[in-house]
């Protein structure tokens, strides 16, 4: 099934899952070694790329539920086909306060959420809560901008042209350092956290549609952004392409736009 563009979560879904999010659910359900039978939550979940996935790992005996604070990355996630495998339960909630019972999964993935999370202890905390005893957690994110030149470039200069902090719009990347990510499972009571650095090549096609949609995704929390009107805010687009032309060249062919990305892994253990 193939979702027209109509929104930022048709989008995420059509775009940067097959390219991106699809890839690094895969590394992350390989590294959790699900087993059939497994109950499964998938914390921020977006358009359940990694629900659907380990739906067909647990099988029919499994149960998996994803939990997502946007209706709009839910809306398209229930709209998409029926995975073979585990019953999906789609869940509207926050990490900080899942609407789950103590001891009601085996497993809780996290992909890529984490580091977006206001509180990442209490997150974690919740985690724990619904695992049973002997049950694991894992979380994936991303390693430091600096290891990924072209979301660098896009991201700097989008700073740049609307006059924010870097930081502002780096947010994906923003948990890159080891110790920081093994902090709030500690802290909320894992017994075992190991970290494991992990890497893959991404393919993004229509190179010409990357960079307006890395910046309208980099950039749609910053109030600078999301006051511009449509004129303008396309006009701030063009720029910025025009600022990361000589990166994106040497990474863009005919039909992608392709580079390495970097990651790290964490695996809580109860």
């Amino acid at each position: 099934m193939t979702l027209r563009p109509t929104g930022p979560a048709e989008t995420y879904e059509n775009y940067f899952v097959p390219a991106m999010f699809r890839p690094w659910a895969n590394i992350l359900l390989q590294h959790a070694t699900l087993r059939p039978g497994e109950r499964v939550l998938d914390v921020a979940s977006g358009t359940g790329v990694v629900a659907r996935e380990a739906a067909a790992r647990v099988g029919d005996q499994g149960r998996v539920s994803a939990v997502d604070i946007s209706p709009a990355m839910l809306d398209v996630a229930r709209g998409l086909p029926v995975p073979t495998g585990a019953e999906i339960d789609w869940q509207t909630g926050e990490a900080s306060a899942l609407p789950f019972a103590d001891a009601s999964f085996d497993v809780a993935l996290c992909q890529h959420g984490l580091q977006f999370f206001s509180d990442r202890l209490a997150a974690a905390r919740e985690m724990r809560r619904v695992l049973v005893a002997g049950g694991r957690a894992l979380a994936i994110v991303l390693r430091g901008l600096a290891l990924h030149p072209v979301f660098e470039a896009v991201m700097s200069a989008t700073a740049r042209q609307l006059s924010v902090p870097l930081h502002t719009v780096s947010i994906p990347f923003a948990l890159h350092d080891p110790a920081e990510l093994r902090r709030p499972f500690l802290d909320a009571g894992f017994a075992d956290v190991e970290i494991r650095e992990v890497s893959l090549p991404v393919r993004f096609p229509e190179p010409e549609r990357f960079v307006p949609l890395a910046v309208t995704s980099s950039a749609a929390a910053v109030p600078a952004f999301a006051a511009l009107e449509g004129p303008t805010r396309a006009a701030l687009v063009a720029a910025i392409g025009l600022d990361v032309e000589p990166v994106l060249r040497q990474y863009r062919s005919a039909d992608f736009v392709h580079f390495p990305m970097f990651a790290q892994l964490a695996i809580a253990k109860m």
